[in-house]
């Protein structure tokens, strides 16, 4: 079986470890000390920041175009017409911008919509920048008074107040959170009583002869990525986060227990990935 080969720079980052007896988490296949995860899976995604749709693209054979349509479909999100008060969303691991801008314009098209906010946060600044970028070049939510781009950790969101947002949204995201239920905890702390956590993540197939077409195409994921990105080894962990990340009903059990209410989830595509929901009441 391939054991990847961490870039030198993650190399460097792994011999910098602290003292002995830090507690460890996995990046990808790997065990590393805790407090390194974010920074090598910075490194991950700056790597891959301009090149992200293609990398979304390779992953699931541009199936996830509509995902994320479905997703923000089914969420139905906007400001109602008899209401008096805008909503206020927040998508988070959220930098490319792609979940964000379509809940703006999904809102805007079904509901007119002009007056409700967004919070775009992500740890990553490149992956920020590459957001911003794209609204500079489509010429929609760029200097908007609206949209606020904000470089935070998910699993802290010490930006942003508690109780204020009515829909925290994240999109294959966090299952890169070195502490997933404490980025479940944040994301219950900022929702205001009756808002909705609604995540998109890849999952666990169901079917067993689409898991191991699955499990073949996936070996050959980080090859794509170094033909096309130069990149092998980021290709190489974002597979690996795929088949860490909990089952459906594990992640539905971990949603319960941040505190949330009303926990469901969708499969999508045998389930390859899945639409996880909660409402804080």
């Amino acid at each position: 079986m391939y054991k990847p080969v961490l870039s030198r720079q993650s190399a460097r980052l792994l011999s910098s470890k602290g003292a002995a007896g830090a507690s460890t988490t996995h990046f990808g296949s790997k065990i590393v000390p805790t407090e390194q995860k974010s920074k090598l899976v910075g490194h991950v995604f700056s790597s891959v920041a301009s090149k992200y749709d293609v990398m979304n693209d390779v992953m699931s054979l541009g199936i996830h175009r509509l995902w994320k349509d479905h997703f923000i479909a089914k969420l139905d999100p906007g400001m109602r017409p008899n209401s008096t008060e805008p909503m206020n969303f927040i998508d988070v691991a959220g930098g490319s911008g792609d979940i964000a801008f379509g809940i703006l314009d999904y809102a805007k098209a079904k509901f007119g919509d002009t007056q409700s906010t967004m919070d775009v946060v992500d740890i990553n600044p490149d992956m920020l920048r590459e957001g911003e970028k794209r609204a500079m070049d489509q010429g929609r939510y760029y200097n908007d008074p609206r949209v606020r781009y904000m470089v935070q950790n998910g699993e802290e969101l010490d930006k942003i107040e508690s109780n204020s947002k009515d829909v925290y949204t994240v999109s294959f995201g966090i299952r890169n959170f070195t502490n997933i239920p404490r980025g479940l905890e944040a994301a219950h702390r900022v929702l205001k009583p009756g808002g909705i956590f609604y995540c998109l993540e890849f999952s666990k197939i169901q079917n067993p002869l689409m898991d191991v077409a699955y499990q073949q195409w996936a070996k050959a994921l980080p090859v794509f990525g170094s033909i096309i990105a130069n990149d092998y080894d980021s290709y190489q962990y974002l597979v690996e986060s795929i088949e860490r990340f909990p089952e459906q009903e594990k992640f539905k059990s971990m949603i319960q227990d941040a505190g949330f209410q009303s926990v469901g989830y969708e499969s999508l595509s045998f389930g390859i990935c899945a639409i996880h929901w909660g409402v804080k009441v």
